[in-house]
């Protein structure tokens, strides 16, 4: 019987993705998706009641502090249902990012053991949190149906918005996690991360507080176009934002195709550093 043989090599500078080996390794792939879920869920008190508990909280609280207190506009629908349009797709970059950032930390000891394309384990991350992401989107509708808020023609639009919401996650999630392994900061400094990253897209307030002149260069962070496009598909807030999304596009594939490369070119030194 034939035996199919592997061969590791050491590698110099930068390497291109190999596409072949991820596909081989889609079982792992598949297997690592698996158990982010059933660890997010099996293992905590409340299961399934985190994808509901966190958005929906935060719903709250910027409801009555901005929405109330502070007259924040909400483009001429309820706060709630304009702020929690805004939190569900920035709750799934935030976990998924955060997550995908510390895979490589979080498999240390998988890492430095067995072989396997190591770039599975962030874009597994990203994936596995498409579960809460669902969740979290029925609450939406639920909410939509409370306050007599529907959905327009540019639902349609719906899969390429979630699209770009997971592309702009993996490609920053590949940079950190990459980084993270061999500089401990950067995990720590994550939540302040995601933090900043939140406050520089429209989740509790409307990009049209940004001036006119700014939109574009403001559109840079890919999430204002995905969460503008949320809001325009499923509250009619405004037509949609393809000017948005068209930058905000280009700029997440740039992200996700440097965050492969420089994954990969980094990837020589993991088992030794992690």
């Amino acid at each position: 019987m034939a035996q199919h043989r592997i061969v590791l090599k050491p590698r110099t500078g930068m390497t291109g993705i190999n596409w072949r080996e991820l596909f081989e390794y889609r079982d792992l792939f598949f297997f690592l998706v698996w158990r982010g879920i059933k660890v997010r869920y099996a293992q905590s008190a409340l299961g399934i009641g985190w994808a509901v508990v966190q958005p929906v909280f935060s719903m709250v609280v910027y409801t009555v502090i901005l929405g109330k207190l502070a007259k924040i506009q909400s483009d001429g629908v309820p706060y709630a249902v304009f702020s929690f349009a805004g939190l569900v797709p920035w709750t799934y970059f935030a976990n998924a990012l955060t997550d995908s950032s510390n895979s490589l930390i979080g498999n240390s000891n998988l890492v430095s053991k067995v072989y396997f394309p190591r770039m599975i384990l962030p874009l597994s991350s990203v994936l596995a949190k498409l579960v809460d992401f669902g969740i979290a989107m029925l609450l939406l509708f639920a909410l939509m149906v409370w306050y007599g808020v529907f959905p327009n023609a540019s639902i349609v639009a719906l899969p390429l918005l979630i699209l770009l919401m997971m592309v702009t996650a993996a490609g920053l999630g590949m940079w950190f996690t990459a980084m993270a392994i061999q500089y401990r900061d950067v995990s720590y400094a994550m939540n302040f991360i995601v933090q900043l990253l939140m406050y520089a897209a429209p989740v509790v307030y409307p990009s049209s507080l940004i001036p006119e002149k700014y939109q574009l260069f403001y559109a840079l962070n890919p999430m204002v176009g995905v969460i503008e496009g949320f809001r325009a598909a499923l509250l009619g807030t405004r037509p949609m934002p393809w000017d948005f999304i068209g930058v905000g596009s280009i700029v997440a594939l740039g992200l996700l195709v440097s965050g492969a490369l420089y994954f990969r070119f980094k990837e020589r030194i993991f088992a030794d550093v992690a």
